[in-house]
């Protein structure tokens, strides 16, 4: 761990990496908090895992993946220099939103500097600035903008999640620690699917990842997988009738998409937008 320093939101000093059990904004674990070491643990926590807050707990203290363990502490010590006087995060980021969401969000999110920074997904960081404007626009979020833990932002009717809670080396997970991973989210969506009816998955990688889940869930996803694409709507359902989601492709917020016009705020919004009204349908 590094030194103390102050919190950009409460001002209240904290090392980096954030020992579990503080006073951070939205901590969501304990020092006894147990911690996955291995895919096994992750597969036997995840599946224990009474509700949505014993999840985020237990997620926010998995050392499963050697490697992005590693990083993520890393770059929580080295900094970059435009944050070298804030605390990082520097652990996995749990989903974040409305408990009892219609929507739901899917796609890669934990940057090394953005929410393994702030320890929120899609915060603190370009892609973060680009959704949040977006969910505000559409009437999600209260907030145009997402900075920091503690900044006074809420989501209504969506919720975040991505399917690999670490920031990654070059945002690439290995397909490892995808798989590792994956019980984390599994059991999020479990847990929310009584009150989800769209979810949009951003980029191939959310949409893969979307795809599983919900097949793993008893959605009777077609083979082979349809592929993706952003404005895809894809109905999946249950047996016998007993519920539907749809499902909706839009292209991931990356600097990449956004800056070279692949994505552009008028493409996000109406996404967006479908979402919300496919939730009330």
């Amino acid at each position: 761990m590094s030194e103390e320093l102050p919190h950009p939101v409460t001002g209240r000093p904290h090392p980096s990496p954030v020992p579990a059990g503080t006073d951070w904004p939205d901590e969501p674990a304990r020092p006894d908090t147990p911690i996955a070491r291995s895919a096994a643990g992750v597969r036997r926590l995840a599946a224990g895992s009474r509700d949505l807050a014993t999840v985020a707990a237990r997620v926010s203290r998995c050392c499963a993946c050697p490697r992005l363990v590693a990083w993520r502490e890393e770059v929580a010590v080295e900094k970059r220099a435009a944050f070298r006087d804030e605390p990082y995060w520097g652990r996995p980021v749990p989903g974040w939103g409305d408990p009892e969401p219609r929507v739901l969000v899917v796609g890669l999110a934990p940057a090394a500097h953005g929410a393994n920074r702030t320890g929120r997904n899609f915060t603190g960081d370009s892609s973060g600035d680009w959704l949040f404007a977006s969910l505000h626009r559409t009437g999600f979020a209260e907030l145009p903008t997402s900075r920091h833990a503690g900044d006074g932002q809420r989501l209504h009717g969506v919720r975040l999640v991505s399917p690999v809670r670490c920031a990654p080396p070059q945002n690439k997970p290995t397909p490892q620690e995808r798989d590792t991973c994956a019980p984390w989210i599994a059991r999020e969506v479990e847990l929310l699917l009584p009150s989800v009816r769209t979810v949009v998955a951003l980029g191939v990688f959310g949409w893969a990842a979307t795809l599983r889940v919900l097949g793993a869930a008893g959605f009777e996803v077609p083979v082979p997988a349809p592929r993706f694409g952003h404005g895809v709507e894809l109905t999946l359902r249950r047996p016998l009738g007993t519920g539907a989601i749809t499902l909706l492709g839009c292209y991931h917020v990356s600097l990449h998409n956004t800056a070279t016009g692949r994505l552009t705020a008028e493409m996000l919004d109406a996404v967006l937008r479908r979402a919300g009204d496919l939730a009330l349908t």
